[in-house]
């Protein structure tokens, strides 16, 4: 289950971080159902697949997270196998549970921060963002939203066709380029995030050039996501790079086709970061 979970993640390029970071918390279970002789043959198996899990995603923090969560909670606790056995799958529980409830609270703390009327601008899919939009409208608040494309594996239509089924929603899709010119009728931007290391969003391509264009014309960025996704130390970002066929389907001789999945920007440039901790202002 772990080979092929680790397979799996290598291919889930339009998943969200924290479904892949609860899939690879999960798989450790099974080395709860082998035979081992000592608790310490038992450890290195934990500490090995758990090193080959993070590897096949280096660019999810809510993954790094997760599972060094359960390596740190397990190594060095248990005096027997049974003992190490059921404390690993206590501790699956439990970092599944507050991953994806993380997520939840966010989505409830950010629901409350939309007034009725509002006009937001959004970029690529986060599922955070859309559980926020559905607990705001629940409420009665009715919003107008602006959503880029978020080319080229374009997730933007997935969000405003999501929307457009929300009673109370009034979508707007839109090119990516386009958001220099319908910033200026929004009252914020509000978007998910991959994560957050240090002093750097990393985010899906094409947030650096939309959040830096809300600064020069005023509008005020808000990020949306799991305190999961946060990182101060021990974590260092990997771009994904994609397949150039998802740009050009017939490659052209002479032409370098680039696609790296996120781009890089700077905290300066955000109002707040929403998480199911609170929210934090920049």
């Amino acid at each position: 289950m772990i080979d092929e979970t680790i397979e799996e993640i290598r291919e889930m390029q339009t998943h969200s971080s924290s479904v892949v970071a609860v899939k690879a918390t999960r798989s450790l279970a099974e080395l709860t159902e082998r035979d081992y002789i000592t608790v310490e043959e038992f450890e290195r198996d934990l500490e090995r697949n758990v090193s080959a899990l993070k590897r096949a995603n280096p660019s999810h923090a809510s993954l790094y997270n997760a599972l060094e969560e359960v390596l740190n909670d397990v190594q060095g606790q248990a005096d027997g196998i049974d003992e190490a056995r059921e404390l690993t799958r206590t501790t699956i529980d439990r970092v599944v549970e507050k991953v994806e409830t993380g997520k939840h609270r966010a989505a409830k703390n950010a629901a409350e921060t939309f007034e009725d009327g509002d006009t937001f601008l959004t970029h690529d899919y986060s599922s955070t963002v859309m559980e926020a939009v559905e607990l705001t409208v629940e409420d009665g608040n009715e919003l107008h939203a602006y959503i880029t494309e978020a080319r080229p594996r374009y997730l933007g239509r997935k969000f405003a066709r999501e929307l457009a089924a929300i009673d109370g929603v009034q979508p707007h899709l839109m090119v990516d380029g386009a958001s220099g010119l319908f910033l200026p009728r929004c009252d914020r931007v509000v978007i998910g995030m991959d994560c957050i290391v240090e002093n750097t969003l990393y985010n899906r391509i094409g947030t650096f050039p939309l959040v830096a264009a809300a600064n020069e014309v005023g509008v005020p960025v808000t990020v949306v996501g799991s305190s999961a996704k946060l990182v101060d130390g021990g974590f260092r970002f990997e771009n994904e790079i994609r397949s150039p066929s998802e740009v050009m389907l017939e490659p052209v001789e002479g032409i370098e086709l680039e696609n790296p999945a996120y781009d890089a920007t700077p905290v300066e440039l955000i109002d707040e970061v929403i998480t199911d901790e609170g929210i934090v202002e920049y």
